[in-house]
């Protein structure tokens, strides 16, 4: 039997599984680069407006963490700038594609039931890569194809969609190798975007910061270094070719190494008299969930001391920017200090991040359901109320510790920076925890999903990613307010800084337990499980 022996069944089904999910992250991203073209095309129709738009952003620092370097002010240049956040959505969701196919397949033990056949032992790895690959390079051509179609040159639309095909192929692989380490899917995805938010990072401080060397250690900065419409260096395309062909090659010897089922990672047995801590629904969701919990709630204290620490040398760069670089953070951050204008930015990010942590907590309920685990536990007296609520109150409860803990970090970090523990911290930690409301809307949505409509309960990431592209392209570019209105987070009080308004906060509330009403109704009525 060859290695690869029914590789091609393997990727039938799984374009099978994925009919409406793969068209979603291989169509979808390739608008936001022609709506950016429109964007710019009308709120800055001359060369000589769009000359000053990129000698304003280039000074801002808080631009060029998010979205990247910005090389130059023709329109190309300017479009692929904009569209610098693209690439990591396209590196999440090959990653999560990958891990779909491999770790989860083996976990919920379809990998066993499918390995009986005629079936070689990494054809479904093989598989997972190919779809991942080919869904990135043809989001990569049409995205091209789009921009070329808007007029632009197509060698830039070329390297713009190698761009998108770097992160795919890059984090496919490491998608590839986190299987092959944990016995869980969860753990896999949580080592994956362990490492993609680290590539983030590295990429934010090379081109944020005063040395360019940390984003060269990252697939996100060698995508910026491509440069497309900016003078194309394509021999950068080499550091992703050899990075993902290694990391295969890793994935398939670690595959080698381990048995079916298994993980390189040795699991942690559980105490003996662990069934007397399980006795009530709560226990068993905190259970499930105590780990990712206290990754994701440590992971935002360093994250806060880390920006707290350096929030104040970033006001002082961005005071001495132009001053229409101060106009436009002023358009997004509201009133206050250029300090308090980029800690509103932050606490947007931080909403975003907290979200989709709570919508991954309403997920759980998904997979127990999809993976078997649930009938059983609602066999006993447990009803599927207490089943569900349980996890519920952990996706609402552990955003808000985690809103707390990031919140009291910056400002302990900033506080202790400027000399003024008491008075930054209190308006630190009020504008991070101004972001519950919102989050506790995407919670809802994540809910009302799952009861209602559980196949497309995942979708809620997707909502939550095109709410935050469309309140800040919307500021940024000056697009139409209905625009902005469609992002949740633009609804609420810009802190710190602006004055508090307590109707979007009872809106947003009312809003997010309404959707978890609406999921409520839904569970109590359809069949469980649902496949």
């Amino acid at each position: 039997m060859s290695a690869l022996t029914g590789m091609g069944m393997m990727i039938r089904l799984a374009l099978r599984r994925d009919r409406v999910v793969l068209p979603l992250w291989t169509l979808l991203p390739a608008l936001f680069p022609v709506a950016f073209v429109t964007a710019f095309t009308t709120g800055y129709p001359t060369a000589q407006a769009r000359q000053e738009y990129a000698e304003t952003s280039v000074h801002n620092v808080a631009f060029t963490v998010v979205y990247g370097a910005l090389h130059g002010s023709s329109l190309g240049e300017l479009v692929t700038w904009r569209a610098g956040f693209i690439p990591v959505v396209v590196g999440l969701s090959a990653l999560l594609t990958v891990i779909r196919h491999t770790r989860t397949e083996e976990e919920q033990g379809r990998r066993e039931l499918l390995g009986a056949t005629a079936l070689a032992r990494h054809a479904g790895l093989a598989a997972a890569l190919i779809i991942a690959a080919c869904g990135s390079a043809v989001l990569g051509l049409l995205s091209a194809l789009l921009l070329i179609g808007q007029g632009l040159p197509a060698a830039g639309a070329l390297a713009y969609g190698c761009r998108l095909l770097i992160a795919g192929c890059v984090f496919a692989a490491v998608g590839a190798v986190a299987a092959q380490l944990t016995t869980s899917a969860a753990a896999a995805r949580a080592l994956g975007i362990v490492a993609l938010a680290g590539a983030f990072l590295l990429r934010g401080i090379g081109d944020g910061g005063g040395s360019e060397w940390p984003a060269w250690l990252s697939p996100f900065g060698w995508a910026g270094r491509l440069q497309p419409f900016g003078g194309e260096r394509w021999w950068v395309l080499a550091l992703p070719a050899v990075a993902s062909a290694a990391l295969v090659v890793l994935a398939v010897v670690l595959s080698q190494r381990r048995d079916l089922g298994g993980g390189l990672l040795p699991e942690r047995r559980g105490p003996a008299g662990a069934a007397s801590g399980l006795r009530s629904p709560l226990a068993l969701a905190w259970r499930l969930h105590r780990g990712s919990l206290a990754g994701r709630t440590g992971g935002l204290a360093l994250v806060g001391l880390a920006l707290g620490g350096i929030t104040e040398s970033l006001g002082e760069l961005m005071n001495n920017s132009t001053p229409a670089a101060r106009e436009a953070l002023a358009r997004l951050g509201g009133p206050g200090t250029v300090v308090d204008q980029f800690l509103v930015g932050m606490m947007t990010l931080l909403g975003v991040v907290c979200a989709g942590f709570a919508i991954q907590t309403v997920l759980r309920l998904r997979a127990e359901e999809s993976g078997g685990r649930a009938e059983p536990v609602l066999a006993t007296p447990v009803d599927r109320s207490r089943w569900a609520g349980s996890h519920l109150v952990l996706a609402l409860a552990g955003p808000a510790a985690g809103l707390v803990v990031f919140g009291a970090a910056l400002g302990l970090a900033h506080g202790l920076g400027t000399g003024d523990l008491s008075g930054q911290l209190p308006r630190v930690l009020g504008a991070a925890l101004i972001q519950l409301p919102a989050v506790w809307v995407f919670t809802g949505l994540a809910f009302a999903l799952f009861g209602l409509l559980p196949r497309w309960a995942a979708t809620a990431l997707a909502i939550l990613v095109a709410s935050l592209l469309c309140g800040w392209a919307a500021e940024e570019l000056r697009l139409s307010p209905w625009v902005t209105d469609l992002s949740v987070f633009a609804h609420l009080p810009r802190l710190p800084g602006a004055d508090v308004t307590p109707l979007p906060l009872i809106v947003l509330t009312a809003l997010a337990l309404a959707l978890a009403a609406a999921g409520w109704a839904g569970l109590r009525r359809r069949d469980i499980p649902i496949s």
